[in-house]
């Protein structure tokens, strides 16, 4: 399968104090860091290599890890420091290691969803991009994307209007073209771009999103993780 960027070089601000001193992805969740949840995750799903886009604290991340031979995947690294980057800048920054096709995947995002009918989807697509979104109503933060007939009509993360029902999901599928040619910085910048040159398509995921960035997801994903795995650790 396609390899996943996964994006962990956020500062974790409202885990803080949690995140003062450790990144977010080292965060405790269940007695181990969540990274060793997220990872084991995307190996069921039939990942076997991944690329983590850290910045400032990533060797510690690198340090836990380390080649991901122990989560049954390679794992390579793209390394910002403190340079703020930006979501798409850390992504063009690791494009020589990512090669010409990639899932990106945030590092705070938990995503039971079908990877390989995703990636399916996308090399079928002959568009530079995938958005996977969900029907969420508003009920899991604001719903940031208008969504019908299998395209996205619109997609702001800052103003919702009454026709967005879904959100974006968290997982995209890219051609490197689609950072190569953009000058953005944010990622959802670069989803904009793609909509307005028609390079954009969708696909709609049914199962919720869980993520950690705040005190209560965190709380919430514990909880769904120790679900999944019948109370073990």
């Amino acid at each position: 399968m396609l390899p996943v960027a996964i994006l962990a070089g956020g500062r974790g601000t409202r885990l803080r104090p949690l995140t003062e001193t450790l990144p977010k992805s080292l965060v405790e969740l269940n007695g181990e860091p969540f990274i060793a949840h997220q990872l084991r995750l995307l190996r069921e799903s039939g990942i076997d290599r991944v690329v983590l886009c850290v910045g400032i604290l990533g060797q510690m991340i690198a340090d836990f890890v380390g080649n991901g031979k122990s989560f049954g995947l390679d794992v390579q690294y793209s390394f910002a420091g403190s340079e703020l980057l930006g979501t798409a800048g850390a992504l063009k920054r690791a494009l020589p290691v990512l090669g010409g096709q990639f899932f990106v995947l945030y590092g705070d995002s938990y995503l039971v969803c079908p990877y390989r009918d995703i990636e399916k989807s996308f090399l079928s697509c002959g568009k530079a991009a995938l958005m996977t979104v969900f029907r969420n109503e508003g009920k899991w933060g604001s719903s940031n994307v208008e969504y019908a007939d299998g395209r996205i009509l619109a997609y702001d993360k800052t103003r919702s209007t009454p026709r967005m029902h879904h959100i974006d999901y968290g997982l995209g599928v890219f051609l490197d073209c689609a950072f190569k040619s953009s000058p953005q910085q944010d990622l959802s910048g670069v989803y904009g771009d793609l909509i307005n040159s028609q390079q954009l398509v969708a696909f709609e995921v049914h199962e919720r999103f869980y993520e950690i960035g705040s005190p209560e997801g965190l709380a919430e994903t514990a909880t769904f993780i120790r679900s999944r795995r019948g109370g073990q650790r």
